[in-house]
C-alpha cells in the first residue's frame, strides 16, 4: 500500500506518515501533533515554494521527484528602469551567467592583444560591438529560462508567474500581473525569494542610476561609468566594462570586497589599477546627477507578508534566520539561498541546500547542507578565488602564532611571451599549526581561478594538509602546481 519496505509504517487516523525517521521529522515540525489532535487539514499543496531561482527551482523538482504535489511562484517585480526577466533567478538572468559571459568577453580582448606577440597578423581595427554582445548573451538566457520552464512540467510542478504573499500561516495570495488576486494553502513552504539591488537613498538615484539588474540587457553601451561600491559584484562589473574598453571608475566607501581576504582583494585591486580602472577611496555619494552604476543588494523578504506567518526576520538587513535544516521559527515554513541569515550568497550553495532540503522533508535523509570551506571565485580581470578562511579571520580564531601562511608569487607561462603582469599572481595557504598543519584557507589570484579552486576546495573537504600538499605532484605546466607547492 504504502512502497515502503521497512519498519515501522505509521499510520495515524488513516494516514501514513513512514517509518521511524519521518515520524521523529513530524514530532519535529508539528505535523505529528496537528495528526493527533485530528487537526487533517487537506492543503491544496504538499509545498509551495516563493522564488524561482537556482535554489527554490532545485528544491521544488527534487520534492516532485519524491512525489509531492509541489507549486512555484515566480514574480519579477520591474527595475525603475523599466527591466524584467524570466524564470530562473538572479543567477540565470542578470548574475553569474552574463556576468562570466560578459567577463570572457573582456579577456578575448586581452588575448586579442597577446595574439600579436604568438605571431598573429591582423591589420584591421577591432573594435567591440555592444549591441551584438548583449543579444547573443540574452538568447542564450532565454533558452535557459525556457528550459526551466519545460523541467518544471516534466516533474509535475505547477510554476504560476505571480507574487506571493502570506495571508495567513497556511495561506498565500498571489498577484499577477495583471492585478489578479488568487489564494492557495500548503503543508509547507520554502522561502527562496533572493536579493534585489540597494539604491543609494540620495537624490537622483532612481533617475540617473542602473543596476546589475539593468547593465546585462542594457540596449546601449554605458559609456563612461561611475561603479559605486566595491563589493565582487562591483568589482566584477567593473573589471569587463574596463575590459571592453570603456572609462571605468569604481567608488569605494571602505574597503574592497568585504569579507574576503584583504590581502588578496587589494592585490585584484592594484591589477584593475594597473590595467585602467580608476578608484575613488573613501567616498560616498549624496547626489547623482550623470549616469551612475549602483552596486549592493538587500533580501526580498520586507513584502512577503512573513508577520502574518509568525516567520521572524532580521531587521536590520531583512535577512531569516534559521537552524541547521533551513527550518524558520515556523516549524512549516523554510528558507534556502540569499535571504538566509549568516550564509553563502552563492548559486551552487542555495541548489545544495534546496535538493537536500526536500530529500529531508519528503526522502527520509538526514544529510544537512555543509556551509562550511565553499569554494568561490571573484571573476575580477585577475580572477581571485578562495576556500576557507580569510588570513585575518584565521588570526582572530586561532591567534597569530598558530597559523602559519606560505605564499608564492608567480608568473603564469601564458603571460611569459606577451611580458605581461610579471609577478601580479599569487597564491597562498594558511595552516593550523595546532591541528597538523591543516589546510584552513586557499587563496589564489590567476587565470582560470574558479577551475583551480574546485580541486583545492574538494581536498579541503577531505581535510587536507601541508604536508600532504607538499608530497602531492603537480601538472605542468600550470597555475595550478604553483599553488600546490606554496612555501
Amino acid at each position: 500500500m504504502t512502497g515502503q519496505k521497512t519498519v515501522p509504517n505509521v499510520f495515524i487516523n488513516k494516514k501514513h506518515i513512514g517509518g521511524c525517521d519521518k515520524t521523529l521529522q513530524a514530532h519535529k515540525d508539528g505535523s505529528l501533533q496537528q495528526l493527533l489532535n485530528g487537526d487533517n487539514e487537506d492543503y491544496d499543496y504538499d509545498l509551495i515554494v516563493i522564488g524561482g531561482g537556482s535554489g527554490g527551482l532545485a528544491c521544488s523538482k527534487e520534492a516532485a521527484i519524491l512525489g509531492k504535489k509541489v507549486m512555484v511562484l515566480d514574480y519579477v517585480v520591474p527595475t525603475p528602469k523599466g527591466t524584467t526577466w524570466g524564470l530562473g533567478g538572479t543567477c540565470v538572468n542578470v548574475g553569474c551567467i552574463p556576468k562570466k559571459l560578459m567577463h570572457q568577453t573582456a579577456l578575448l580582448a586581452t588575448a586579442m592583444q597577446d595574439a600579436r606577440k604568438f605571431g598573429w597578423e591582423f591589420d584591421e581595427t577591432v573594435k567591440h560591438n555592444w549591441d551584438t554582445m548583449k543579444t547573443a548573451v540574452n538568447n542564450y538566457i532565454g533558452s535557459l529560462n525556457w528550459g526551466y520552464r519545460v523541467s518544471l512540467r516534466d516533474k509535475n510542478v505547477n510554476y504560476v508567474n505571480a507574487y506571493a504573499e502570506f495571508v495567513e500561516p497556511h495561506k498565500i495570495k498571489a498577484t499577477n500581473k495583471r492585478g489578479k488576486e488568487t489564494f492557495y494553502t500548503g503543508a509547507k513552504f520554502v522561502l527562496a525569494t533572493g536579493e534585489r539591488p540597494r539604491y543609494l537613498g540620495v537624490p537622483g538615484d532612481k533617475e540617473y542610476c542602473i543596476t546589475s539588474d539593468d547593465l546585462f540587457s542594457l540596449p546601449y553601451c554605458p559609456g563612461k561609468t561611475l561603479v559605486i561600491g566595491a563589493s565582487y559584484v562591483a568589482l566584477e562589473c567593473g573589471g569587463f566594462l574596463a575590459g571592453l574598453g570603456l572609462d571605468v571608475t569604481v567608488m569605494v566607501r571602505s574597503i574592497l570586497l568585504r569579507g574576503f581576504d584583504q590581502d588578496m582583494a587589494n592585490r585584484a585591486g592594484e591589477h584593475m589599477e594597473g590595467h585602467g580602472v580608476k578608484f575613488l577611496r573613501k567616498y560616498v555619494p549624496t547626489k547623482v546627477s550623470v549616469n551612475t552604476t549602483c552596486l549592493g543588494r538587500d533580501a526580498c523578504t520586507d513584502k512577503l507578508g512573513l508577520d502574518k506567518a509568525g516567520v521572524k526576520v532580521n531587521p536590520k538587513n531583512g535577512k531569516i534566520p534559521v537552524n541547521d535544516e533551513e527550518q524558520t521559527n515556523v516549524p512549516h515554513i523554510y528558507a534556502i539561498g540569499d535571504i538566509l541569515e549568516g550564509k553563502w550568497e552563492l548559486t551552487p550553495v542555495a541548489i545544495q541546500a534546496g535538493k537536500l532540503l526536500a530529500r529531508r522533508l519528503y526522502g527520509g535523509s538526514t544529510v544537512k547542507c555543509d556551509y562550511i570551506n565553499v569554494p568561490t571565485t571573484v571573476f575580477t580581470p585577475l580572477e581571485y578565488g578562495s576556500c576557507g578562511l580569510p588570513e585575518e579571520k584565521a588570526i582572530e580564531l586561532y591567534g597569530e602564532e598558530n597559523i602559519e601562511v606560505y605564499h608564492s608569487l608567480f608568473w603564469p607561462l601564458e603571460f611569459t611571451v606577451p611580458g605581461r603582469d610579471n609577478n601580479k599572481c599569487y597564491s597562498k595557504i594558511i595552516c593550523n599549526k595546532l591541528d597538523n598543519d591543516r589546510v584552513i584557507g586557499f587563496h589564489y589570484l590567476g587565470p582560470n581561478a574558479g577551475e583551480v579552486t574546485q580541486g583545492f576546495g574538494a581536498a579541503m573537504k577531505c581535510g587536507v594538509t601541508k604536508e600532504q600538499l607538499d608530497t602531492t605532484i603537480g601538472i605542468h605546466p600550470t597555475c595550478a602546481e604553483v599553488k600546490r607547492q606554496c612555501c
